[in-house]
């Protein structure tokens, strides 16, 4: 219920009224190379020499530096009335490129595949299907629109990078692994979770499985090649053989797919599993009456503009988990966006 306050001044409103504006200000910071300048300096500029060395007009970098004060993503200092900026210390360690625990590649795929997706919302909502024909004039597959030249794979390979460094440490010590000595990541992607797997695992091997064009640019640049502990297989994970292996990992997949999918992917590991292997899920879970967390349940209109997918409540997942053959179902949270489910054969 609103409060009198709410109804007075509707502040909650005209905030979710800006909110794409708060986003794309922080993009546009990072495609500038705003916050990468200042790192690099290592002290504070005026917006005149943002500007210069970015060749940007000076009345437009204050206006955006200024936003970036407000947004918590630059502070300032006065000399001789003028305003100097630096880097706070949450864009040293996100949003520049030299830190290692860098976001950059997230934010620039969010604004330049997510955000472009974004502005078919309403269609998307009345057609109840992803609009990659609206905004790339691609219809087939899910995610050729993703993945039309190599610079774009790279880029979306690198932002999942970013997903996995925030999150699949956490996930991968929800469960106890270390029975499983044989591994495949399906759908693997850069192989990040098979780089963290291995130096958690050390005695085990994990087979990175993804598309061909997927594996060679894993290959050259985003896995150490003299790792002999992190495999690769080549394939389609609907039409191909799955490598053999004591426990299969699909890390943020299923949200790609409708359930009839998911279940055919589901199946298909069950009957390459021995007795005692088993399959781990990655995935943020909605709350059993969907009307919760907010990040999940906007990401769930983000599968929307570009899957056949959703995200999905705990119980579809045991659901779909069970239906294919699996038991001693157990899902565990992690107290951050992603989540897992555990079946065993």
């Amino acid at each position: 219920m609103s409060s009198s306050e709410d109804l007075q001044y509707p502040r909650q409103l005209l905030e979710y009224r800006d909110g794409f504006l708060v986003s794309k200000a922080m993009f546009t910071a990072c495609e500038l190379g705003i916050f990468d300048l200042l790192q690099e300096c290592g002290g504070p500029l005026s917006s005149t020499a943002i500007a210069e060395r970015l060749h940007a007009s000076v009345d437009g970098m204050e206006r955006l530096l200024c936003a970036c004060v407000g947004l918590k993503l630059l502070e300032f200092e006065m000399k001789k009335s003028e305003a100097f900026y630096k880097n706070t210390d949450l864009s040293a360690i996100y949003l520049t490129k030299s830190s290692p625990k860098s976001l950059l590649p997230m934010m620039i795929y969010y604004s330049h595949t997510v955000y472009k997706y974004s502005n078919n919302l309403t269609e998307a909502v009345r057609e109840g299907t992803h609009q990659h024909q609206r905004v790339s004039g691609i219809s087939s597959k899910v995610f050729e629109a993703v993945y039309r030249s190599d610079d774009e794979m790279i880029t979306f390979m690198e932002f999942m990078n970013s997903f996995s460094m925030l999150f699949d440490r956490d996930v991968l010590t929800a469960f106890d692994l270390s029975p499983f000595d044989k591994v495949c990541d399906l759908g693997g992607c850069s192989g990040a979770l098979a780089k963290l797997w291995a130096s958690m695992y050390p005695n085990s091997t994990i087979t990175v499985f993804d598309l061909p064009e997927v594996i060679n640019a894993a290959k050259k640049q985003l896995i150490p090649a003299e790792d002999n502990r992190i495999l690769f297989h080549e394939g389609d994970f609907f039409e191909d053989p799955f490598p053999e292996a004591d426990l299969y990992i699909f890390g943020r997949v299923f949200h790609d797919w409708n359930d009839d999918k998911c279940l055919q992917l589901l199946s298909k590991v069950y009957n390459s599993c021995k007795p005692g292997g088993g399959v781990m899920l990655i995935e943020s879970f909605l709350n059993e009456d969907k009307m919760g967390p907010l990040p999940t349940q906007l990401f769930s209109l983000k599968m929307l503009l570009m899957t056949e997918g959703k995200e999905r409540t705990t119980s579809e997942y045991k659901t779909l988990l069970m239906a294919a053959g699996f038991r001693d179902i157990e899902a565990r949270n992690t107290g951050k966006f992603y989540a897992a489910i555990l079946g065993l054969k």
